[in-house]
C-alpha cells in the first residue's frame, strides 16, 4: 500500500467518526422541535404544519445511526470483516435521512442549518468511501485486512479528536441557529457535550502517543525496584 492510499484510508476514518458524530449530536439537537415543539415559538410551523410524527421519526432514526457509526468507526480501525460495506451502508442511509431532513426544515422552517450540516457530512464522507471503488484504487487497501498499529493507532487518534473538537464547539457552529430572545438552547447541554469533547480529546490524544503501556510499565517497574533498594 502507497503513501496516498494509507493517508487516504487515515482521513476516511476520521471523517467517519466526525460523521457518526454529527448524526448523533443532529438527532439529539432535533429532539427539541421534535418532541418539546410547543416550547419552542420558532419551531411551532412543524405543529401547523403537522409534520411533528416526522421530525420524531428524524430524531429514531440518526441518533441511533450515528451510535452504530461510532461501532463502524471502530471496526475499521480494527480491520474488521466486512467493515467497509457496512461503512457504507450506513453512509447511504445516513445520506438519504439527512437530504429529507434538509429539504423539510428548508420548507417548513425556511431555513436547513444545522440539518444540512449532517447532510453535507454523510454526503462528503460518502463521497470518499466511493472513491476507494474507483480503478486503480479498488483493491489496493482492505479494510478488512489486518494493518499496521500506527496506521490503527493514527487514524483511531485523529478520529477522536477531530470528533472531541467539533462537540466542544457545538455552540459556535450550531449556536446560531438555535437562538431565541438571545438565548442559545445549545447551551442546555453544555455540559455534556463539554465532558464528552474533552475525554474524546484526551482518548485521542492518548492513542497518538505509541507504547504508552509498555513505557509506563516500565516507570512502575523503576518505581518498584527504587523501593526494593530503599529497603
Amino acid at each position: 500500500m502507497n503513501k496516498f492510499i494509507k493517508i487516504f484510508s487515515i482521513v476516511a476514518i476520521v471523517f467517519m467518526g466526525l460523521t457518526a458524530a454529527m448524526n448523533i449530536l443532529g438527532g439529539v439537537g432535533t429532539s427539541c422541535a421534535a418532541f418539546f415543539t410547543r416550547d419552542y415559538p420558532p419551531m411551532w410551523n412543524i405543529i401547523r404544519e403537522d409534520v411533528q410524527w416526522l421530525y420524531q421519526a428524524f430524531v429514531i432514526i440518526t441518533v441511533p445511526l450515528g451510535i452504530v457509526g461510532v461501532w463502524a468507526t471502530i471496526n475499521l480501525i480494527r480491520r474488521k470483516r466486512n467493515s467497509y460495506r457496512n461503512a457504507l451502508i450506513l453512509l447511504v442511509l445516513g445520506s438519504i435521512v439527512a437530504g429529507i431532513h434538509m429539504y423539510v426544515s428548508l420548507d417548513i422552517l425556511g431555513k436547513a442549518v444545522p440539518a444540512n450540516m449532517k447532510f453535507y457530512s454523510n454526503a462528503v464522507t460518502l463521497l470518499i468511501f466511493l472513491i476507494f471503488l474507483l480503478p486503480g484504487i479498488r483493491g489496493k487497501i482492505d479494510f478488512s485486512e489486518p494493518s499496521d498499529d500506527a496506521n490503527m493507532r493514527i487514524g483511531g487518534g485523529l478520529a477522536a479528536i477531530v470528533t472531541g473538537i467539533i462537540t466542544l464547539t457545538v455552540a459556535l457552529w450550531a449556536g446560531p441557529s438555535h437562538m431565541f430572545q438571545g438565548e442559545n438552547w445549545v447551551l442546555l447541554l453544555q455540559l455534556p457535550l463539554t465532558l464528552s469533547g474533552v475525554l474524546l480529546i484526551l482518548g485521542g490524544i492518548g492513542g497518538l502517543i505509541p507504547d504508552k503501556r509498555e513505557k509506563f510499565s516500565r516507570f512502575l517497574a523503576s518505581l518498584s525496584s527504587k523501593d526494593e533498594q530503599l529497603i
